[in-house]
């Protein structure tokens, strides 16, 4: 039928309706098609937003994954062997003294990278 649309709501066995976790992972933009990848491959549904922010103010990405509870660990185990964390050298920006000065110049090196995951009940789940 012509414009038919077709609703599923995520049922799993003896149609009851599945309990599911909605993760938010940020993780570094060095990870992403990695981490992608490695789910794509596993069979988890991967949705890739941009994002911003941090210590840093740098991109990122932001992985909106719906998993089925009975696979949240090892959705959680592709993540930590995916995501490493790294170390970068950063100008601090502190005035040192109260005269002006000028900036401490000398970098400081600090961890950036690793994820962070966000892991949420998910009430209902419909693909349209």
């Amino acid at each position: 039928m012509a414009g038919d649309r077709r609703l599923t709501v995520a049922y799993g066995r003896f149609g009851i309706l599945r309990d599911m976790k909605l993760v938010l992972a940020v993780i570094q933009d060095a990870d992403a098609t990695a981490l992608v990848r490695v789910l794509s491959e596993n069979a988890f549904e991967v949705t890739k937003l941009a994002s911003t922010g941090g210590f840093l103010r740098e991109g990122n990405t932001t992985l909106m994954i719906g998993v089925d509870d009975d696979r949240l660990d090892e959705l959680k185990r592709h993540v930590q062997r995916t995501c490493r964390t790294r170390t970068r050298l950063v100008a601090p920006s502190v005035p040192m003294g109260e005269q002006n000065e000028g900036l401490v110049g000398d970098p400081v090196e600090v961890p950036v990278g690793g994820a962070v995951m966000f892991v949420m009940g998910v009430q209902e789940f419909v693909k349209v």
